[in-house]
C-alpha cells in the first residue's frame, strides 16, 4: 500500500462499508443481485472496450483529493446523458462519499439515465462491496492494486468475476502489474496520478504498456486532455482511456467528449 493518503482512504472505507453492513444485510444485496442475474440486466462491460478504435470510459467526479470541488453544482443525470451522446462506451461513477463527493445512488441515478456500461470506482475492499455493486446496478467495479494485498486481491478478482462482474484491475508501476496479472486480471487500467503525492505522468502507460501480454484489455487513466494525447494512446494499441475532469471542467461536455475522441 503506497502513502499516508491512500492508507487515510482505506481506512475511511472501511469504517463506512462496517456502518452499512450494518445498516443492510448482505443476504438482501445477494438477492437483489441474484435478481440482476436472473433478469440479465448486467451489461457487457469489457465488450464495450474491446470494438474496434480506442474507447471511451466517461467519469462522473464532483470532487477529488487532488482537484478539490470539480463541478458539484451540475446534475449527475446532465452530466452522463451528454456522455452517452458525446460517444462515450461505458461510464465510470464515483461511488466514495468522504473523498470524492460520490454515492451509490449516484450509480443509480446514471444505470436509469443511460443504456451504456457502468464501472463502479470506488476502494472495494470487502466481498460485501461487490455485492453492493451488483444490487445498485454496476457493471464493473475497480480494484486498486496498491490498496489490496496479493490474497485480497484474488479474493475479490475471482468473487467478482463469480457474481457477473467485469474487474478493472488498476497499476501504478511494474510489480503493481505483475501482481494484477498473477491474480488473472484481464482488464488493466494503468493509473499515471501517483497515489501518494497525486502527481501525474502520462508516460507511465507507455511505460508499462509494453509489459502487458496479449489479450489483456488496457484503460490508460488520469492526465489525458487533448486529442493528440488519445491519437498516441490508440496507436499504441491501448483499447480505453478514462477521462473525467477534463470533461466535467468543459462548458460543453457533449463536445468536450466529441473533440477529445476524433
Amino acid at each position: 500500500m503506497s502513502g499516508g493518503v491512500l492508507e487515510g482512504i482505506v481506512a475511511a472505507t472501511r469504517e463506512e462499508v462496517a456502518r452499512r453492513k450494518a445498516a443492510v444485510p448482505v443476504d438482501e444485496l445477494e438477492r437483489a443481485g441474484h435478481q440482476r442475474l436472473i433478469d440479465g440486466t448486467v451489461r457487457p462491460f469489457a465488450p464495450a472496450l474491446a470494438r474496434p478504435g480506442l474507447s471511451l470510459i466517461a467519469e462522473h467526479k464532483r470532487r477529488s483529493p487532488s482537484a478539490g470541488a470539480i463541478r458539484e453544482e451540475l446534475e449527475l443525470e446532465v452530466v452522463v446523458r451528454a456522455y452517452e451522446r458525446g460517444g462515450a462506451s461505458a461510464l465510470s461513477i464515483l461511488t466514495d462519499g468522504p473523498s470524492f463527493g460520490g454515492s451509490l445512488e449516484d450509480l443509480r441515478a446514471a444505470r436509469t439515465a443511460v443504456p451504456v456500461p457502468i464501472l463502479r470506482k470506488d476502494f472495494i475492499l470487502d466481498p460485501y462491496q461487490l455485492a453492493e455493486s451488483l444490487a445498485a446496478g454496476a457493471d464493473a467495479i475497480l480494484l486498486i492494486v496498491a490498496a489490496l494485498a496479493d490474497d485480497q486481491l484474488e479474493r475479490l478478482h475471482a468473487h467478482a468475476v463469480s457474481l457477473g462482474l467485469a474487474a478493472l484491475v488498476e497499476v501504478h508501476d511494474r510489480r503493481e502489474l505483475e501482481r494484477a496479472l498473477e491474480a488473472g486480471a484481464q482488464v488493466i487500467g494503468i493509473n499515471n496520478r501517483d497515489l501518494s503525492t497525486f502527481e501525474v505522468d502520462v508516460r507511465r502507460t507507455h511505460e508499462l504498456l509494453p509489459l502487458i501480454p496479449a489479450g489483456k484489455l488496457v484503460v490508460a487513466e488520469s492526465g489525458f486532455r487533448n486529442r493528440a494525447q488519445i491519437e498516441e494512446l490508440e496507436a499504441a494499441g491501448v483499447d480505453a482511456v478514462l477521462v473525467g475532469e477534463a470533461l466535467m471542467r468543459s462548458p460543453d461536455i457533449e463536445a468536450a467528449c466529441r473533440a477529445l475522441m476524433g
